[in-house]
């Protein structure tokens, strides 16, 4: 059984910052591509950033481009998510994800296997 607990999340204001943490137990972590996702109040779940097993390649969202950065660290089974510079429109649930998967699907929240409860990040304006 793999388990994925996220934490980080809060209110903050437009500009603020917030890096969000992803903890994975149950299985070799350092086997799974991870990803982070987001789901605003009424919208459907969108990706947000990518990283692969070893952290030599990641993928952003075209509108956290810039903003975010993804990173991991196999030693402590956890994948972060620094969020910069953030706007109203960052308000979301924000999930870890994990999963044996292709390239091209790194951007496909039905292709990962396993996913946290997720943490609000709240951005007033």
């Amino acid at each position: 059984q793999v388990q994925l607990v996220e934490s980080g999340g809060g209110l903050v204001q437009t500009g603020d910052s917030l890096r969000l943490s992803c903890v994975v137990s149950g299985r070799t972590f350092n086997h799974y591509r991870m990803g982070w996702f987001r789901q605003a109040p009424g919208k459907e779940r969108e990706f947000a950033a990518s990283i692969t097993w070893d952290g030599g390649s990641t993928t952003y969202t075209d509108s956290v481009k810039g903003r975010f950065t993804i990173s991991r660290d196999n030693a402590e089974n956890s994948v972060y998510l620094r969020l910069d510079s953030l706007k109203p429109e960052d308000t979301a649930v924000y999930y870890c994800a994990a999963g044996l998967i292709n390239s091209r699907d790194r951007k496909t929240a039905s292709a990962y296997d396993y996913w946290g409860q997720g943490t609000q990040v709240t951005v007033s304006s």
